[in-house]
């Protein structure tokens, strides 16, 4: 692997432990990791890349997605409904799916991450209609060069019995539990280094089981990785849950195992204060999704006062059938918005924000070693001309949330280049939306 020397940035923001921001700087990276940052002088073996007139930061940190919904973006019928009746109307689209739809939809949602600055992502798959499997989408994620975090999701309790999805997408519990094995063992590796981590995600309270949330608790920790799911995402949900289960989601969450610090629940719109003190007494983290919820109407998260609580929060785009973007640094910008609207101009910063998208969502991944600029951290590094119309007069570039740009310049993952000059180098980008572009015209046929 290439050592590699990242020359004359603007400013770095490294979101070290010391928030540490540095002008006029460089890094140098090797074998995946960051060996030095300051001003630093070339060796013969650096392959030298000049960040003048740039912002360097670590790459964000995607914490939830559905990659699989980058074939459904603005559907007829479904544009314009709550939660529940968006989902009923996509079902039936979304079975139609089989290993090529899930590995081309999930490729193109992680370009386009990679394209917003995204060195890492989580995905939340959980339905596998025609033979489709998570499989699919680590392959797509090595294909792209994104370090990825797959959950295997599922759904078990079909609208015969109660619950939302229909009854063909719902899976036996002792399969899925089977075949979360199987993945974990395939596919996860604990170490530093790790390009692919495995989680196991039953979707939601409202399409499995008890039985299946507890027993997914339970061998979580036995195989010692994370678990994920959707909670408390709107008023819906919190109906839902009090009417099924006598309880608002926190206290069915806790009930069963889900608390922890290798737990983290997407949305968590509605948590009320003593929800938000569990999540922090636990070390439960949270996804925040806040294109999602706006376009769900599902409402705003407290992310102030459960950042001010000590809750581990980072940020996701959710599916892009619910957003219909994929772009992290839209969530962040998002993000600041809302708690202002909500709180007032002073309720959240622009770094603050920035922060929560980077080193907030490495930690709510448990991974540490991602989402900061210093040595010994992982070579996950973006890099922002600030040098164009989006931050032209601007006083403060650094503050690139308010200004822009939205999308990165030169992307690194692992120390590897994974986006320069603005355009995917890992795949043929214009040949991957023409795929995408097809097999979506064959569903809508």
């Amino acid at each position: 692997m290439s050592q590699i020397l990242i020359k004359n940035a603007d400013t770095i923001l490294t979101m070290d432990d010391d928030r540490r921001e540095l002008t006029g700087a460089d890094i140098r990276l090797k074998d995946g990791v960051i060996t030095a940052i300051g001003t630093l002088e070339p060796q013969d073996e650096d392959v030298l890349v000049s960040a003048k007139g740039c912002v360097v930061t670590p790459g964000l940190v995607n914490t939830h997605h559905h990659l699989y919904q980058s074939l459904t973006r603005a559907v007829p019928g479904g544009q314009d409904a709550l939660l529940f009746g968006w989902l009923q109307t996509l079902y039936p689209i979304w079975a139609k799916f089989g290993p090529e739809e899930m590995r081309v939809s999930a490729m193109v949602g992680l370009a386009e991450l990679a394209l917003s600055g995204c060195s890492m992502s989580s995905d939340h798959l959980y339905l596998y209609p025609n033979g489709s499997r998570l499989d699919d989408t680590v392959e797509a994620a090595q294909e792209i060069g994104l370090r990825f975090f797959p959950t295997r999701g599922a759904m078990s309790i079909g609208e015969s019995d109660g619950g939302l999805p229909p009854d063909h997408l719902v899976e036996q519990e002792s399969a899925i539990l089977e075949d979360c094995i199987r993945v974990v063992d395939k596919f996860h590796d604990a170490s530093e280094s790790s390009m692919v981590r495995v989680g196991i995600a039953p979707c939601s309270p409202f399409s499995v089981s008890r039985d299946l949330m507890r027993d997914a608790a339970v061998l979580a920790r036995d195989k010692r990785v994370f678990l994920h799911t959707h909670l408390a995402e709107n008023e819906e949900d919190i109906a839902y849950s009090l009417e099924k289960f006598g309880c608002r989601p926190g206290q069915y969450a806790e009930d069963l195992g889900w608390t922890g610090d290798d737990v983290w629940h997407a949305h968590c719109v509605k948590l009320d204060g003593k929800e938000i003190d569990l999540f922090a007494r636990s070390g439960t983290g949270v996804a925040h999704c806040p294109c999602s919820n706006c376009r769900l109407g599902s409402g705003i998260a407290p992310v102030r006062g459960m950042r001010d609580a000590g809750v581990k929060v980072g940020l996701g785009v959710d599916g892009s059938a619910s957003n219909d973007a994929g772009n992290l640094m839209s969530e962040v910008r998002q993000t600041m918005l809302l708690q202002r609207v909500s709180l007032g101009a002073d309720a959240m910063s622009a770094r603050e924000a920035l922060e929560i998208g980077t080193r907030g969502g490495a930690d709510v991944l448990g991974r540490p070693e991602c989402g900061r600029l210093a040595v010994g951290k992982r070579a996950d590094v973006a890099i922002w001309d600030v040098s164009g119309i989006e931050s032209a007069g601007s006083w403060d570039p650094a503050a690139l949330v308010l200004a822009g740009p939205q999308k990165v310049r030169s992307l690194f993952v692992e120390g590897r280049q994974i986006v320069r000059d603005w355009q995917l180098v890992t795949q043929d980008i214009q040949q991957l939306i023409a795929h995408q572009n097809r097999l979506a015209r064959r569903l809508i046929g």
